[in-house]
């Protein structure tokens, strides 16, 4: 938000500019040429965003955890140009993943992971997460929280490269095996994912299409059904998924691929312990959407866990906020990592 009030700010004094300009010779290039710029400004405006959060993370944090961001590869971006002769598919791509670790750690002992993949369409893991990240510090678990594709704060290119439901969820497994092979106190036998929003659909995907790896799994909030949710939501919402830097089709123009990437559809895979969250007064993800996989998810016989909640306060954040009623919900939450994780 505050990167684009500043973006406003210096369009309001360009205007009279821009003015000028509509009325000069080339007005209309040199109008796109603005406006090219504009975009320009306001991803770096984000990238500037960004790193003022990575400093926050160590000014809030510091005295719980060891702090790292590292930089690794998941799958090419088939949108990619390729160049120099090298294809997209010769060339991973590279982003970024948060690593929170137990600052009184034991020597040579494992520690029990949890994957927390942010929410979005476009999104990223800001400090909104401080406190999150403290409980699961404290229940002595390492948090390993993967800017993947489509993530804001890194610049255009890795914002358009987006593949919501799909190459997303391949990048936060990826940071899960790295954390596996390259951090020795991280145990790849006690490692689970939870997510609310679409990080929720993240974390249902990554445990329907990868059980092996998780132990347990959260959806809070989750989008799980692409189909009903463009059904519902607003033209703008639609025209987002739709444009060519995102799936590129509208749903009645290819229902299969908007299926693809809904968990809902994937019911048959779940085998994974799973705790599902949702209230009925959610305005971003209406609560048909965790009914809709609760039914399908019974019609497949798969084992679950869920809590509708009625008209829980704040909504479609309130488990994540600074209230009791959210901490005990959260607890809840931890509760259940953790019978499947082990102290």
């Amino acid at each position: 938000m505050r990167v684009r009030v500043g973006a406003l700010l210096l369009l309001l004094t360009l205007l009279p500019s821009l003015s000028r300009a509509a009325e000069a010779p080339g007005a209309e290039e040199r109008l796109k040429a603005l406006e090219a710029k504009l975009t320009d400004l306001e991803f770096q405006l984000d990238q500037v965003r960004k790193s003022g959060d990575d400093v926050l993370f160590w000014l809030r944090l510091s005295d719980v955890a060891e702090i790292d961001k590292v930089s690794i590869a998941g799958p090419p971006n088939p949108r990619g140009t390729a160049r120099y002769g090298i294809a997209n598919e010769r060339h991973p791509m590279r982003f970024a993943q948060y690593v929170f670790a137990p600052k009184k750690r034991e020597a040579g002992r494992k520690y029990p992971v949890v994957v927390l993949p942010h929410g979005g369409v476009h999104g990223d893991f800001g400090t909104y997460h401080v406190h999150i990240v403290k409980e699961m510090l404290a229940r002595g678990w390492v948090v390993l929280a993967p800017e993947y594709r489509g993530s804001t704060g890194y610049g255009k290119d890795f914002h358009d490269a987006i593949d919501y439901g799909g190459l997303e969820v391949d990048d936060v497994v990826a940071g899960l095996d790295w954390a596996v092979a390259d951090l020795p106190y991280v145990d790849g036998n006690r490692a689970a994912i939870a997510g609310w929003s679409h990080g929720g659909l993240i974390a249902l995907l990554a445990v329907m299409h990868h059980p092996e790896k998780f132990r347990a799994a959260y959806a809070g909030v989750p989008v799980t059904d692409l189909v009903t949710r463009l059904g519902y939501h607003e033209q703008s919402y639609e025209d987002l998924f739709a444009a060519k830097n995102h799936i590129g089709k509208k749903v009645v123009e290819d229902v299969d691929e908007y299926r693809k990437r809904s968990p809902v559809f994937w019911a048959s895979k779940l085998k994974t312990p799973l705790l599902i969250h949702a209230t009925t007064n959610d305005r971003d993800v209406n609560v048909i959407e965790t009914e809709n996989l609760v039914n399908a998810l019974k019609a497949e016989g798969r084992k679950f866990e869920v809590r509708i909640y009625k008209d829980a306060p704040a909504g479609h954040s309130f488990n994540r906020i600074d209230t009791p009623f959210a901490k005990e919900s959260r607890k809840e939450i931890w509760d259940f990592l953790e019978k499947h994780l082990g102290k």
